[in-house]
């Protein structure tokens, strides 16, 4: 077997791994019963999903041009989903919308809203 072909199989299991990731985060935040569970699956699986797929896609392509985009997509993905956790954990926590008996340490209690 030549080593594009292994390259081709290799890109083409990402994909299929980044995709299954994708739908269970997207399954997790239709069915998480609250905010904290639904942020945690919007970001964490969807991320991981996503840089899987980026990988496929570069294994399948493997033109620089494509692979300077892939990577750009990938660090921008990286740099955004954590920012975007804590913003909505921060106004969910401030409207009030986070159940505080599910919070193990609650550090911001004493703050107050």
């Amino acid at each position: 077997m030549s080593a594009g072909v292994v390259l081709d199989w290799l890109g083409a299991a990402a994909l299929v791994a980044g995709a299954l990731l994708s739908l269970a985060a997207g399954i997790g935040v239709l069915r998480f019963p609250d905010v904290l569970d639904r942020m945690h699956a919007a970001t964490k699986p969807q991320v991981l999903g996503v840089l899987l797929l980026l990988v496929g896609l570069g294994l399948r392509l493997r033109t620089p041009t494509d692979l300077g985009m892939i990577l750009l997509v990938g660090i921008f993905q990286l740099a955004t989903a954590p920012v975007a956790a804590q913003m909505i954990g921060r106004a969910a926590y401030r409207s009030g919308r986070v159940d505080r008996d599910l919070l193990d340490v609650d550090e911001l209690a004493d703050r107050g809203r």
